[in-house]
């Protein structure tokens, strides 16, 4: 009507997309049996697995639909609810007015999660502008999965629940937390709207924030906090851990260990990688999750030696850790015991309990 009457189309663009067809590539049909009804959808998984469903397809195809997909969306809708629950969880005690770090005082691994944090915002930026909503969904699971939940995160336990409460360490990983959180919520809004609002309702918030989380902006790269220098490095570093995880995992299987905090890691490695482990070799003991980590221009390995496939010249060798397990921090120290006051927990642990005094 308004082609013929005004001359032009009562839309600016449109968005056309395939038949919801069931798994096999069916259409919908009674007579088949093979309709799947949002309302049944809904009661079964709720509201947000089907605006997911929505989401993770590519539209511009026929979209399949089936129980065993819905299954899979509602593991990955599991995923990142639960990182955001963990994170939620650490911010109990967290004023962002009061306690947050400035950019400046983070630790380079707090500095690599923005820098991939912003990664994230800017693909979904591109994913919302060009309406590839299944791109959305993909980088924001990921990210939760690998980013957050196997690495960050996995790291970030050891700061969070051994450091004195209001300790630099632990307020830094606080603060990256939050703005992890606050860039979370938003960027999953329009996608998982309930989820997104039930994170800002229970997020720590600075003065007067927007009641819900619709009623704020999308985020936006913040430049200055990409550090593609960075990123190189922590590329190397994580090509290691992938390796050192290889080496602990084959340390279990055949019962030399039983948890990665049992182990010590011995290792030698290859320009650029050495170069860059000895930068961070403070906190590979951190950044591997073993109790200890000593670096070797060369050494005569053993049999036992595991050598690298992946990295030509990574040689890694896994023992038992010495000394005894500290029952705070579950790493074997040789300082356990010398504190009379406290004598089930390493140095480390006492001197962080000193600073709550314990």
């Amino acid at each position: 009507t308004a082609v013929g009457t005004r001359g032009q189309a009562p839309y600016k663009s449109v968005l056309t997309h395939g038949f919801v067809v069931d798994a096999n590539g069916r259409k919908m049909s009674k007579s088949l049996g093979n309709v799947v009804a949002p309302k049944a959808v809904i009661d079964k998984y709720g509201a947000e697995i089907l605006r997911l469903w929505v989401s993770a397809a590519d539209y511009r195809d026929d979209i399949r639909i089936s129980d065993t997909i819905l299954k899979q969306l509602s593991d990955a809708y599991r995923r990142i609810r639960n990182t955001c629950r963990f994170m939620l969880g650490n911010l109990y005690d967290f004023d962002p007015a009061a306690d947050a770090l400035d950019y400046e005082q983070l630790s380079d691994l707090d500095r690599f999660t923005l820098h991939r944090l912003q990664k994230l915002v800017q693909r979904a930026q591109d994913a919302y502008t060009t309406y590839e909503f299944h791109l959305i969904y993909h980088a924001l699971h990921n990210f939760c999965a690998l980013d957050l939940s196997a690495f960050y995160l996995d790291i970030l336990k050891d700061r969070l629940y051994t450091s004195a409460p209001a300790s630099p360490r632990r307020r830094g990983a606080q603060t990256v937390i939050h703005h992890v959180l606050d860039t979370l919520a938003r960027l999953m809004a329009p996608i998982l709207a309930f989820t997104a609002e039930e994170v800002w309702q229970f997020m720590p918030a600075l003065v007067d924030p927007p009641a819900s989380v619709h009623a704020v902006e999308m985020p936006v790269v913040r430049t200055e906090w990409q550090d593609d220098a960075l990123d190189q490095k922590w590329r190397l570093l994580l090509d290691v851990r992938g390796e050192v995880t290889k080496a602990l995992e084959a340390a279990r299987i055949g019962k030399l260990i039983g948890h990665p905090l049992d182990a010590a890691v011995t290792l030698t490695a290859p320009s650029p990688y050495h170069e860059v482990l000895s930068t961070y070799d403070d906190i590979l003991d951190k950044l591997f999750i073993v109790s200890s980590v000593q670096m070797n221009e060369a050494a005569d390995w053993s049999d036992a030696a595991y050598q690298s496939q992946e990295i030509e010249g990574l040689t890694l060798m896994v023992t038992k850790a010495p000394g005894a397990k500290c029952e705070r921090c579950w790493m074997h120290a040789t300082t356990v015991g010398e504190n009379q006051n406290h004598p089930t927990v390493c140095a480390r642990c006492c001197h962080e309990l000193g600073q709550m005094s314990v």
